[in-house]
């Protein structure tokens, strides 16, 4: 498995806190003073196995997962 960015590890942990659910806007207001791209990171964290969400790029409505095990 190939080692976390800041960011991701940022976007894991926050979804630890809530529980393992979140909504993207939600997740996007905890970031928004971060850093930016957060769509982006959500999309390697798709590809590298570690949340989950409906479609390719997750929308504004989109209800994002954290894989169980984690």
């Amino acid at each position: 498995m190939s080692e976390l960015t800041e960011e991701e590890n940022f976007i894991i942990e926050k979804l630890k806190e809530k529980g393992g659910k979140l909504n993207y806007k939600e997740l996007q207001t905890l970031c928004q003073n971060e850093f930016e791209g957060v769509r982006l990171i959500l999309k390697k964290l798709k590809e590298k196995g570690f949340v989950e969400y409906e479609g390719m790029i997750p929308g504004f409505s989109a209800e994002i997962e954290l894989i169980k095990g984690l």
